[in-house]
Order: structure tokens, then C-alpha cells, then sequence
């Protein structure tokens, strides 16, 4: 395979990685072409993702069916943090693009037979089990200020968050718990996938690549996670299904994210 040639035997060390700074015009642009590789495969596209959106939905249906209103919302939020598993093949279709190469199903999925595999499903994994964190300190979070006894009904459990001192408290408690978890997730994701894609690198190199990336531009990666939270809450409007437009741009968008802030 390309890819299998281009990887050496021994594998990159984090120090051997060079971080640019980059300003506005990087991130306007990473967008742009996002869209534009968006624009060269929509079908495709649209039917990696339209299982997206609704699983989400599906499952926040299941939820309110379970009386589990409460866990909901920090479930479906919790989906970003889940987000660059499935986005790895989206980087595979910029980069081949990038290359000049035919993109098509299956060379989306051509790094599951290359050497970058293993340092993807490593952070894979990790990606989950912050998903599963997320979830439990929302929970610890709900039952220890509203009790463990679960909402009634959901005009119950929205009277309680808007009209309570208690419901106010969880809103800005559980806004600071997943902002914090939210900066971990961007920290240690936002570089690590495309780079283990790209390059020879085990996932210890890739995240401590990321997070250098992410401390070396503070200003501008903040910036990235307000456009891309901003993008997702508009995708959420009309029961999610705007994900099915916004997850693929902003997966495209983060592959030339990476490549403005690694330096080739």
C-alpha cells in the first residue's frame, strides 16, 4: 500500500514533530476546505454519517422511554468526544484527495490494514473511556444535588432545571464539568488521529503531539472549539439532523486543521 511504503520501521518521537502557530486565516481556511472536500464526495459522505445523528437520536428517545431524562443530555453532548473515532475515515478520504488519489468506500477504510491502525484504536479506546467518564460525573453530579430518585415526567424534570435554585445549580456545575472534559477531549484528539493516520507514531506520541499543538496555540484551538461547538449546535436544530452536513465538514476541516499545525 502508499501508505505502508511512505511508514519506516522506526517509529517518530514527539520531539522530532514541529508545531507552526497559526492564526485566523488557518482556521477559516481549514473550514473552506473541509467544505470543499465535503462538496467532492457528498453521497458517500452522507451515508457514512446519517447513522450519526440518528443514533443520537434514538437513544435520547430511549432515555426519556427509561425515565432516564437526566443522563440525556450529557449523552448526547458526550457524542463529540466520540467524534474522531468515526471521523478517521473522513481524514483518509482528504488525505487520499490531498494525494490526488481516486477516493472512494473503500479506500476510507485503508488504514485499518496499514500500521497506523494499532495507534488509532489505542486512542479509540481512550476517546471511550473519557465518553464513559463523562457520564458517570454527570450522574454523580445530578444525584448529588437532586437525590437519587429520578424525574417524574419531563415537564417535571424541565421545571426543575429552569425554575429551581437546585436546576440552575446543575446547569452551571454540569456546563463547568464539560467544559473541563471538553478541553481534555480537544487537547488530546484534535492532532493525535490524523497524525497517527499520517505518520509513524505510537498513540503516547500522538496525544503528547496534540497537546502540544493545543498549548502552543491556546488563543486560536479555543477558538476552534467555540466555531466547532457553535457548527454542532447548529447541526443539532431539526432532531440532529444538520450532523449529517456538519460532522463530515468539521471531520474534513480538522485534517487541514492538523496539517497547518504539524509541520511536514
Amino acid at each position: 500500500m502508499a501508505q505502508e511504503f511512505l511508514f519506516k520501521d522506526v517509529e517518530i518521537t514527539s520531539e522530532e514533530i514541529e508545531i507552526r502557530k497559526i492564526g485566523i486565516k488557518d482556521l477559516l481556511q481549514s473550514l473552506k476546505n473541509g467544505v470543499e472536500d465535503f462538496n467532492a464526495k457528498p453521497t458517500i459522505i452522507v451515508f457514512l454519517f446519517i447513522f450519526y445523528p440518528l443514533f443520537a437520536l434514538l437513544i435520547t428517545l430511549f432515555m426519556i422511554g427509561q425515565n432516564m431524562l437526566y443522563i440525556a443530555f450529557p449523552l448526547v453532548t458526550g457524542f463529540t468526544f466520540l467524534g474522531p473515532i468515526v471521523l478517521v475515515s473522513l481524514y483518509e478520504m482528504s488525505r487520499y484527495r490531498e494525494l490526488g488519489l481516486d477516493v472512494n468506500w473503500r479506500t476510507s477504510f485503508d488504514f485499518i490494514h496499514s500500521s497506523s491502525f494499532a495507534p488509532i484504536l489505542a486512542l479509540s479506546l481512550m476517546m471511550m473511556l473519557l465518553y464513559v467518564a463523562w457520564l458517570f460525573m454527570a450522574q454523580f453530579l445530578y444525584f448529588g444535588i437532586f437525590g437519587a430518585a429520578p424525574p417524574n415526567s419531563l415537564s417535571d424534570f424541565l421545571i426543575q432545571i429552569f425554575t429551581t435554585r437546585t436546576g440552575a445549580g446543575l446547569v452551571v456545575y454540569g456546563t463547568a464539568l464539560g467544559l473541563i472534559f471538553a478541553i481534555v477531549a480537544l487537547a488530546i484528539s484534535v492532532v493525535s488521529f490524523p497524525l497517527a493516520l499520517d505518520k509513524p507514531v505510537s498513540s503516547i506520541t500522538a496525544v503528547k503531539t496534540s497537546v502540544k499543538a493545543v498549548f502552543s496555540n491556546p488563543l486560536m484551538m479555543a477558538l476552534w472549539g467555540l466555531i466547532v461547538s457553535a457548527l454542532l449546535a447548529v447541526g443539532t436544530i431539526l432532531f440532529l439532523l444538520g450532523l449529517i452536513v456538519v460532522v463530515p465538514i468539521l471531520g474534513h476541516a480538522t485534517w487541514h486543521l492538523y496539517r497547518r499545525l504539524v509541520k511536514q
